[in-house]
């Protein structure tokens, strides 16, 4: 996850200032991630052993869904791969985290889309692209802005060019997720209505906010190199990238907000 943001760093360190302090790079976070996205996988595990409801007690947990169920199997699937990711990372070969954390994403895709959906391979296909590039958009973003923060005093100049070198790639990355998840958003709603569903659902409107937003934000472009190369206070760089973080922030909270409202009817 913090791999495409430490290429940036150390990019971005040689192109812009010799001086910059390589040997102060921010600490890896990928074992507490792993754990992190463990805690969440037990927690999609005990909502599938509870019929797909969250449980409030540990009586209404029936382990045997887990195992006897294609959902359960996939829960449990995510559950010990975030534990091998975790243990990766921890290694002498860290890097090594990738290929299970691989296999999390390839479990969620097909969880997301059952058999019975019409064309659920096609489901998976978007959600695996999806969530890939969330994960690197997301991971890469999170090492880029400690590097800044970590950078700021004793080599700003590189820090600003880690931060253009890693808008480029977010640009690519972001573009990605959004017409992935609007796709797989639309799939939800039969083509006739779209129109309708997106102004008189909670649904669509949520949708319609999303995007919106993404468009007037243009995703990590706003923070791109010709603004923060062409800025006459270096300091003063740090402004778009605060304030692509808040819009971003905001994007996320909607795309949650998301799998809470209703899915769409089927007129």
């Amino acid at each position: 996850m913090r791999g495409r943001g430490a290429r940036c760093s150390r990019r971005g360190s040689r192109g812009a200032s010799r001086g910059a302090p390589l040997d102060r790079a921010p600490r890896c976070w990928s074992a507490y991630a792993a754990w992190a996205g463990c805690a969440a996988a037990l927690a999609l595990a005990a909502i599938v052993a509870n019929g797909n409801l969250v449980p409030e007690h540990f009586s209404d947990l029936d382990l045997g869904r887990l195992s006897g169920s294609r959902d359960g199997r996939l829960a449990l699937l995510e559950v010990n791969a975030f534990l091998v990711a975790a243990l990766c990372a921890r290694s002498r070969r860290p890097a090594s985290a990738a290929l299970p954390l691989a296999a999390v994403i390839v479990a969620e895709a097909l969880r997301a889309h059952p058999p019975v959906e019409d064309h659920p391979l096609v489901g998976s296909g978007l959600t695996l692209v999806h969530l890939t590039c969330g994960m690197l958009w997301a991971g890469g973003l999170l090492y880029v802005l400690r590097t800044l923060r970590q950078w700021r005093s004793a080599a700003p100049e590189a820090g600003v060019a880690v931060l253009g070198l890693y808008a480029r790639v977010a640009a690519v990355l972001f573009a990605a997720i959004t017409v992935t998840g609007t796709v797989s958003t639309l799939r939800r709603m039969p083509p006739g209505t779209v129109a309708d569903q997106l102004t008189e659902t909670a649904y669509g409107r949520t949708l319609l906010a999303k995007a919106l937003l993404v468009g007037r934000r243009r995703g990590a472009r706003a923070a791109g190199p010709p603004r923060l190369h062409g800025a006459a206070d270096r300091a003063g760089a740090y402004a778009p990238a605060r304030r692509e973080v808040v819009a971003l922030g905001v994007v996320v909270a909607l795309s949650a907000l998301l799998t809470a409202v209703p899915v769409p009817i089927h007129w």
